[in-house]
């Protein structure tokens, strides 16, 4: 079973084609369980994701290929959402969706990943960023309102690493996770990136696997043709290390499945 949870839609505005070619190109690569799950409204960065007011646009139109496609592809209904507690929206924690991936995208209002705030990257301790952003993911796990985490080491994207060892950096965040019953997801828009691998490092998901927190799978699609991107790379990944089941939501119950 193909699965790819994490992806977006022209909604967000900053991605490309209409959701149908989406689906179509899933189906296409032989994708079995496909999620939409859009950068969720808030009221910070507005610029970067739905609005409020395209809500129940956006989840209309997702549930309406769900049942248009039902016979070729089980389509799911996500959110993803940035974990800023006091920019967090109950409009967003309360919808009626499959499932939450919690992301950290912001260290207090720097939007690290975003090539536009790359030279920040220069007036900061790199070391002290990697702490920083392990325990923004340490609170999120915590918060217990998420279901999925989202690039667990996203901090990597630039390729500006620590002088330690990231997996002590991350170990708080890990436990965290496995006591808030999250999934961690193989996002292989990474491979698309400067760092040039998937989200997360194997030594980082040998750590996770040795926990037991368990994973799924993202592509992270902002345009048709990264639909389904490095998935087989994602699965050896998890294969090598031991991994032989993804997870999948629905109405934020979790169930397994072999891939």
């Amino acid at each position: 079973m193909r699965v790819d949870l994490h992806n977006h839609t022209p909604r967000c505005n900053h991605a490309d084609g209409s959701p149908k070619e989406y689906i179509e190109r899933a189906i296409e690569l032989g994708i079995d369980i496909y999620g939409f799950s859009e950068h969720a409204p808030m009221d910070f960065d507005k610029k970067y994701r739905l609005s409020f007011d395209d809500m129940t646009l956006y989840e209309r139109e997702v549930l309406d290929l769900k049942n248009r496609y039902e016979d070729q592809i089980k389509i799911l209904l996500g959110y993803e959402v940035d974990y800023m507690p006091q920019h967090i929206d109950d409009r967003v924690l309360k919808s009626s969706v499959d499932y939450l991936i919690g992301s950290v995208h912001f260290l207090d209002r720097w939007g690290f990943d975003n090539p536009e705030f790359i030279g920040e990257y220069k007036s900061r301790d790199i070391d002290t960023i990697w702490i920083d952003y392990f325990s923004a993911v340490e609170d999120m796990a915590k918060s217990g309102l998420f279901d999925i985490v989202g690039h667990f080491d996203l901090i990597k994207v630039f390729k500006y690493l620590p002088s330690g060892d990231i997996r002590l950096l991350a170990r708080d965040a890990l436990k965290a996770i496995k006591k808030s019953n999250m999934t961690l997801e193989i996002n292989s828009a990474g491979l698309r990136k400067p760092i040039g691998e998937v989200y997360p490092s194997r030594c980082l998901l040998e750590e996770a696997y040795a926990i037991g927190i368990p994973i799924t799978f993202g592509s992270d699609a902002h345009s048709v043709d990264q639909v389904g991107y490095g998935y087989e790379n994602a699965v050896t990944l998890a294969s090598d290390v031991g991994y032989n089941e993804s997870i999948i939501y629905q109405s934020r119950d979790s169930m397994a499945i072999k891939f």
